[in-house]
This record gives structure tokens, sequence and C-alpha cells, in this order.
């Protein structure tokens, strides 16, 4: 069986639970951190009789946002339906969420298309690890609960784990959510079907494409599962089409100690759900909205990832794996853009940025000094291992890093006098070594430079010694 016998097809959908002080329909406390359960319930998020829910403002703008931010269509008519199913963690016996007016339609990420955006409520939690009993805990039935669907537009397992990690960053940039997986905040579903690969059925359509039988996997709770559930299920599906046999479609788990998907039920279609309007809630008309126009929502945006990425690589000249921490470390990012604002100098920025990855900043140290750091460095004043050991006495005393330099001894001696002294001393210390260089061991070199800074105690200046070592032999 060869690797491109079969072509993969993955679409996701992904809950993320939303940033509000109280719950979707009620003002119930929205707190994902809260260890006691079933404290943060009233009777609408438990569905007591005779209860009526209404909607969070807050939750509608959060989606909205993302709905602008992936470029997709914001609706102006949209209303909330009844999803009917059974499971104990649903107090109501239905979930209230959105089924033909979704609040976005369309848009892209990671250059891969979006379906549709909606809102609902979370489910509360089941706890089966009670040995021969099961609990709920109902402190998050009722949260705000993003829902985002991509097209069935995506064909390896690492470009859908690829387009998770760059929505759980756009979630965290836009303040909507804090999309924690290992808290559940964000949970990922993967929809996998495998087709013989035939040039008949190739199109741009991503709607006419032939497409195989869709599984659904579920219980992805982290980017590492993500990535092996799905090349897991794919195997698993080429593996079935090789025999000659049909993939069925259901809804699978995985587990993640085993690395395997495991069979869960048959896949429910849409009509098996019955939705319907929720009677209780009354429609949405948002351009009645003024906070909600698209202008304002817009304007709220902060600077999103990839606008920074783009930011990065052309106003500072950082390179790519080095922006990508910046962009994931909003503090690190903060500290560099204050320090370059002081540098100015392209060169001199780029030096900063490698320091501040490589080497890390310490909360003492401010940009002022910090760039006072990379000046002297920038202009041959100390070298690099002087500057890290400069960093570590300012991480621990403060202090200015040109007065710790200068009671360190590590100010870098560029008096042409002195540094012919040292080359002379090494030269005539190291005959050997001198003779190797002489007949083509460039190594020896390197050698004698150290040399030169061992009798200096680290004080000269590497660049200059090695340009009279080469002047010298």
């Amino acid at each position: 069986m060869t690797n491109d016998k079969y072509i993969p097809t993955i679409g996701l959908e992904i809950h993320a639970e939303l940033k509000t002080a109280t719950k979707m329909f009620c003002n119930s406390k929205n707190d994902p951190d809260e260890e006691h359960p079933n404290v943060n319930v009233c009777p609408v998020c438990m569905g007591h009789p005779g209860t009526l829910p209404v909607i969070n403002k807050e939750a509608v703008k959060h989606v909205l946002k993302v709905g602008v931010a992936v470029s997709g269509k914001l609706a102006d008519f949209t209303e909330f339906d009844r999803k009917n199913y059974f499971y104990p963690d649903i107090p109501k016996g239905y979930q209230i969420s959105q089924y033909k007016y979704p609040l976005v339609m369309g848009g892209s990420l990671q250059n891969v298309a979006i379906t549709r955006v909606h809102l609902e409520e979370d489910t509360g939690t089941s706890l089966h690890d009670r040995g021969d009993y099961s609990l709920v805990d109902f402190n998050r039935a009722g949260v705000p609960l993003m829902e985002l669907i991509t097209e069935p537009a995506i064909h390896s397992a690492k470009e859908a784990a690829d387009f998770a990690r760059e929505l759980q960053l756009l979630l965290r940039y836009l303040g909507v959510s804090d999309a924690n997986m290992e808290k559940g905040e964000m949970r990922v579903e993967a929809n996998v079907s495998v087709q013989i690969s035939d040039i008949r059925y190739q199109t741009s359509d991503i709607r006419n494409k032939k497409l195989g039988t869709k599984v659904e996997v579920k219980n992805l709770n982290s980017f590492k599962a993500v990535e092996r559930a799905i090349e897991y299920e794919v195997k698993r599906q080429a593996e079935i089409l090789e025999r000659g046999e049909k993939v069925i479609q259901e809804t699978r788990g995985w587990n993640d100690i085993k690395g395997e998907t495991f069979s869960q039920r048959q896949k429910e279609e849409s009509h098996d759900y019955r939705y319907f309007p929720e009677p209780d809630i009354p429609k949405l008309k948002l351009s009645e909205l003024p906070e909600f126009a698209i202008n304002n929502l817009k304007n709220e945006l902060p600077e999103l990832p990839w606008t920074k990425r783009a930011r990065y690589a052309e106003d500072f000249g950082v390179k790519g794996n080095d922006i990508e921490i910046f962009v994931q470390n909003k503090k690190l990012a903060e500290f560099f853009e204050s320090t370059a604002k002081i540098l100015k100098d392209k060169k001199l920025i780029q030096l900063s940025a490698n320091y501040i990855i490589n080497d890390g900043i310490d909360e003492k140290i401010s940009p002022g000094a910090f760039a006072e750091l990379i000046v002297m460095v920038g202009n041959g004043e100390l070298s690099s291992r002087g500057a890290k050991d400069v960093l570590a006495v300012a991480a621990k005393d403060s202090g200015k890093p040109s007065e710790i330099a200068k009671n360190l001894g590590l100010i870098q001696k560029n008096d042409m006098v002195i540094l012919e002294k040292i080359v002379k001393k090494a030269i005539d210390d190291n005959p050997k070594v001198v003779a190797e260089y002489k007949i083509g061991k460039t190594a020896a070199l390197e050698f004698l430079v150290g040399q030169g800074m061992k009798i200096s105690k680290g004080s000269a200046n590497p660049v200059i010694l090695k340009q009279l070592f080469m002047k010298h032999l």
C-alpha cells in the first residue's frame, strides 16, 4: 500500500468555552477554576420548569469578533434552536444551540475554509471514576460555548493540529477564551475520511469532491492527540479499504494510552436531534444593536497573530522561528518592542531578539538597561560571553550594564598596542600551533584567539585579535 494511494480528508469541529462573567442564559458564575461541584448553578441552567433563559450579550459579541477576525460573514438575523438529545449531563434534556441561522458563515484561517461559527451552551461534566456509579457536576452546564466548523479541506494530521493551534492563539489574542485544552476549555473533534486517489474525482470545489465515508473522532484534548488520532484513523480506514471492505460511518473515541480510536456509536445526523427554534428566546436582528456593527467590532480587535508575524519580519527583520516565539509569548514581545523603540538600528534590534530568545530576560532588567547592553555588544565593548555574565549579575542585583561590566573587568580592550602584545605572547608561547596554521590547519587560528582571550582574562576584543593573528601569521 503506497502512501499516495489514499487521500485523507479532514474537517474539524472545535468547541471553545468563552470568557464571560456569567453563563450563556443565566447569571450563574462562569468560573472554570471552581473546584467544588454544583455551586455555580441556578434554576435556569439546571432546567427547572417555568424558568426563562436570557441571552448573554458579551458571549454573542465574542463570537462576532472571531467572525470578523477570520473574515467571515456576520449574520444580521439569527436565532437559537433546541437540539434535543438525552444525556445525564444535560439537565434540560436538550441543548440550546444554533442550527439554521448561525452568527457567522464562511471565512478562513491558516488557509483552511471555515463553514460556520455558532454559539451554544456547554453541558455539565460526568465523572466516571467512582467505581460502579457516576456523578455529574453542573458547574459547566450553561457556560457559553463557541463551535467553529471547518470545511473538509484539510489533508494531513499536522495541518489539522496547526489549524487548532492557530485558532487557540487567535482566541487568546482576542481575549474571548483562554482555550486551555488541559482544562477542557477547548475541545477538538475530527471528521476523517479516506478515499482512493483517482484523477477522475479531483476538483478544486470542496463541495463537489467525491469523499470517503466520514468517521467522527471525539475526545481529542491536546494538539498531540489531534495529530496522533487522525494519523491512526487514516491508517485504519486505508487498511479497511485495502481489504476490499467498507468503512462504517460512526463516532469513535480516542484512547490516548493505547494510541488508537475505538467505536462509540453510530453517527447521528442533524434530523436525529429534532432541531426547532427555541421558543423562550427572541430572534435577534443584529443591525439593531450598534455595538455589533462590523466597524465597531473591527475597531476593538487587537493586532492579530498573522499581522504581527508580518510586522516583525518587515519592521524588525526577525527570523521565522524567532517570530513565532514572540507571537506566542506576549510578555517577551512587549519587552522586545520596548527595547526596539530605544535601539532603532535594525541590526541591534535583531541582536536584541537573539539575546531575548536564547538567554531570556529577568523581570529586574528594564528595556532601557537591556538596550544599553546590546549597544555595548554591538560596538565591540562587550563580548557575547561578557554580555551573558552582565545579564546574570543584573538579574540578581540590578544596576547599569556599563557599570557592571566595568566592575567585572569585562570591557573589551580595543587598544591596539595592548592587543599587539597579547598576540605576540600567544604566538611565542605556541610555536607548534603557529606551524600548524601555516600549513593550512585553520582550526589552529581559533585556538590562538582563545589563548589571546585567556591571556587578556577575557577582556580582549576577539574580532580584533583574530585580525591581528592573521596579519602576523
